[in-house]
């Protein structure tokens, strides 16, 4: 399976903020939404990615005075795409092997979705059973 599959069902929605918003911002914006990140964009293009992990470790070391800081000084700034003819699995290997949760995918240049460890388990686990069911059905059938 391909990550354009995973695309095609949830979609290419891409919540992001600017690098100048507020950590504080930031936060709402995810709590709102109900994801784990924020993609930044800067002119177009990707400048970093931050997640709840890149705030709770910020939190512990440097308090709340962070929440005042701009997404840029905390977010994550090496950032690992994938393409939409990925294979579901290379993209799971990535984040297992990297340890990120967030995968922005690029086409030709061009940002056309997110996909998160979250989609790419829930895409496993629909494969698993689709494969379980049809293995059933040949073992009742034959």
């Amino acid at each position: 399976m391909l990550v354009s599959d995973i695309l095609r069902r949830k979609g290419s929605e891409v919540v992001s903020a600017p690098p100048n918003q507020t950590v504080a911002d930031a936060a709402q914006l995810m709590a709102r939404q109900g994801i784990g990140s924020v993609l930044v964009l800067s002119d177009g293009s990707i400048a970093g990615i931050l997640s709840e992990r890149d705030i709770v470790r910020t939190l512990a070391e440097a308090g709340a005075g962070c929440l005042d800081r701009p997404i840029s000084e905390l977010m994550t700034s090496h950032v690992v795409t994938c393409g939409p003819e990925e294979r579901v699995d290379r993209v799971m290997a990535l984040m297992t092997d990297g340890r990120f949760r967030h995968v922005p995918v690029i086409d030709q240049g061009r940002l056309v979705g997110l996909v998160s460890i979250g989609d790419v388990v829930k895409h496993r686990l629909e494969e698993a059973q689709a494969e379980v069911e049809h293995l059933s059905a040949y073992v009742a059938g034959g």
